[in-house]
């Protein structure tokens, strides 16, 4: 595995640090009045998901992990486990329903999950970048609203609630950011 200098540090690398798997989730870099610089980041185990922050100045060195990545297809979910299949081999594997945290709502039958990997161990989990949902309950469009910025809840078929502009109505498919959990645009 590559080693880097603690300046080299950015976010989403993933290193080894104290015997465990992290990954960088904020890195500031510091140049104090007196004394040498560094690098102030904020670390997530992955996993575990317990968060650290260390320092690392120029000189030291820490261990770069590359994870492999792997495009899966989501087939069901069971007893809390996800169950997802490798579309080339056809192996399937289970991961906890917690890898994807708040984002889980988002996960619908059939969609393709990219999957990194450390030695065969599944670690993370990412849901394509857009989703297409549906708007089950909004409030019906006011005359006169037509502030620019000016938006209203709906629930959507997942049961997640996002805020949606005046135009957008009940039954209407719309596309959501799963990264901002947001609404993004009109299906």
């Amino acid at each position: 595995m590559p080693k880097i200098n603690g300046n080299e540090i950015r976010p989403g690398n993933v290193l080894e640090h104290n015997g465990g798997l992290w990954s960088a989730v904020k890195v500031d870099h510091v140049k104090p009045g007196k004394g040498g610089a560094f690098a102030q980041v904020e670390l997530r185990n992955l996993r575990n998901g317990s968060k650290l922050n260390e320092r690392f100045r120029s000189a030291d060195k820490v261990e770069r992990v590359r994870l492999e990545q792997k495009d899966q297809q989501f087939l069901y979910e069971q007893e809390g486990m996800l169950i997802f299949m490798d579309s080339e081999t056809y192996e399937q594997i289970e991961l906890p329903a917690e890898i994807l945290g708040e984002r889980r709502p988002f996960l619908q039958d059939g969609m393709t999950v990219h999957i990194e990997y450390h030695e065969n161990e599944a670690l993370n989990a990412t849901l394509p970048q857009k989703v297409t949902c549906t708007v089950v309950e909004t409030e019906p469009v006011v005359k006169g609203q037509t502030a620019a910025n000016s938006f209203k809840p709906a629930v959507l078929d997942n049961g997640v609630k996002v805020m949606v502009p005046p135009f957008v109505g009940q039954d209407e498919a719309i596309i959501v950011n799963t990264e901002t959990m947001e609404y993004s645009e009109r299906a």
